[in-house]
């Protein structure tokens, strides 16, 4: 039976947004620490080094993702213009920018999923088949 490998990485970042056509309080300006998890894993390890993926080397490809949202309005940003920045489409969003991220600079590895959280109780994650 063939084994594989899964790292998982955490970085967080700083955002206000409102959520459109919510009907509550979270319609209101507001803002949270983030907690953002990435998960890649693969069945292959370098040769030369016997690694996956260097943590440093995803953290710096999620540090870049997450850099693009911190300390911003998301709703102000172009990626959230037409959908509700929530935990969500954040998700997606940041699985899509790491995902690009990774097929270059670690073509052997295969991201899972990215989860994002709010509060450290609850968490919205996205994959892709």
């Amino acid at each position: 039976m063939a084994g594989k490998w899964r790292l998982t990485v955490d970085e967080a970042f700083c955002a206000s947004h409102q959520l459109r056509n919510y009907n509550g309080k979270c319609e209101h300006l507001h803002g949270h620490n983030f907690g953002v998890t990435v998960e890649v894993e693969g069945t292959r390890l370098d040769p030369a080094v016997e690694l996956l993926v260097d943590f440093g080397e995803l953290k710096r490809l999620t540090r870049e993702a997450v850099g693009a949202l911190d300390h911003s309005h998301l709703n102000g940003l172009p990626a959230f213009a037409e959908h509700n920045p929530s935990s969500e489409n954040l998700a997606r969003h940041l699985y899509r920018e790491i995902r690009d991220r990774l097929v270059v600079a670690a073509p052997h590895a295969r991201l899972v999923s990215v989860s994002v959280s709010e509060k450290g109780t609850s968490r919205a994650t996205y994959l892709e088949d």
